[in-house]
Order: C-alpha cells, then structure tokens, then sequence
C-alpha cells in the first residue's frame, strides 16, 4: 500500500463508503482494522468495521465477496497484535504473516470446508484446527 492511498484512508471514508475500491486491497483492509482497533474497543470495533465493510460491498454491488468470519478472525488477530503507542509501520513490519500471507493465517485456524461454508460467509464461527 502506497503512502497516498494510506492518507486517503480513514474511518469516517470507510464508514461513508467512499473509498477506492479498486485500490483496497488485503493490506488496506487490515490498515483499516487496525485504526478501528486504535480508535474503539474491540467489540465496538468488530461491530462498526462490520458494518461499514457490508456497506461498501453492497454499495459496489460485491455483496457476496463479503465473509463474515474472515473479518472478524482479522480484527481479532489485528487487536490481539496491537501494542500501545506502536504506529502503523512498526505493527505492519512485525505482523507480515497476516499481511502478506493472508491465506496462510487462515489455514493456521481454520479447514478449507469450515472456512468457506455458507454458514461462515454470514456469520462468524470458531475456528476447527487445533493449533489456533
């Protein structure tokens, strides 16, 4: 992600929808989290970033790309990781393993079959594997 579209980010952005979306890749969704997880407790984060995130999907007519228990495994990690006063560089540096390898951390915690039921598409669910 390039220093101008991470300026161009912002929750108030995000929550209107108003965004560009063809430049909000997977490192942009995480950026994302983590400055919910800075602004808000975790659940209310979850919750808001949820919402504003199925905004956006159905705004783009992309409502299916949407998975429910792939954004909250996300911002669980993401506010697991989070460290006080620690800026965006420095988490991103000690966290590339959910940046840059994102289908890995998610095999880390969940099967393929579980993963990509419908039921985890619409709803978060806990993951299966016994490391997680």
């Amino acid at each position: 992600m390039n220093e101008d579209h991470q300026n161009s980010l912002s929750i108030r952005a995000f929550e209107a929808a108003d965004i560009d979306a063809d430049a909000f890749d997977h490192e942009s969704h995480v950026y994302m989290g983590w400055l919910y997880l800075k602004e808000y407790d975790l659940a209310h984060a979850i919750a808001r970033f949820d919402a504003a995130l199925r905004r956006l999907t159905d705004k783009l007519g992309a409502t299916g790309k949407y998975h429910a228990t792939i954004t909250w495994l996300f911002l669980l990690l993401i506010g697991e990781r989070c460290r006080e006063g620690e800026d965006w560089p420095a988490f991103r540096a000690r966290n590339r393993d959910i940046i840059e390898n994102s289908r890995s951390a998610l095999r880390r915690y969940y099967s393929e079959d579980r993963l990509f039921s419908d039921r985890a598409r619409r709803q978060f669910i806990l993951p299966d594997r016994a490391d997680a």
